[in-house]
């Protein structure tokens, strides 16, 4: 793993973190205004979407651990792929499952954000 995808896949744990605390100042920073996150329900949301979801309170993020996390570093872009626990309450309904995804960084203007999640979920 090259520079890049160790920096990338920590900016990404502290992305989770920011879910989870609700830190927005953190999230504004570090998601791009592009954003194209594809929940593991195939819900589509935007980074404005994301962050007034979060921020409403119609989803709550209770945890986010990933694990299994690898780069692949492509320059200006890192692909990480992994595994993450999820636990959410969304809609008012408490929820907490495994998934797998695919996230990926670009460096725009010296400074990496996340451009895109797709994620899966995973049996049981």
């Amino acid at each position: 793993m090259a520079g890049n995808g160790q920096t990338v896949i920590d900016l990404d744990k502290k992305r989770m973190q920011a879910m989870v605390a609700k830190d927005i100042a953190t999230l504004e920073s570090l998601l791009a205004d592009d954003l194209v996150y594809t929940h593991s329900s195939a819900r589509l949301d935007t980074k404005q979407s994301l962050i007034v979801g979060m921020t409403s309170g119609s989803t709550v993020y209770t945890g986010c651990e990933p694990s299994d996390v690898k780069a692949q570093d492509l320059g200006d872009t890192v692909v990480l792929t992994g595994s993450c626990r999820i636990g959410v309450n969304s809609g008012g309904r408490p929820n907490s499952f495994g998934v797998r995804f695919t996230d990926v960084y670009a460096n725009k203007g010296g400074r990496w954000q996340m451009v895109t999640w797709q994620s899966t979920r995973l049996p049981g």
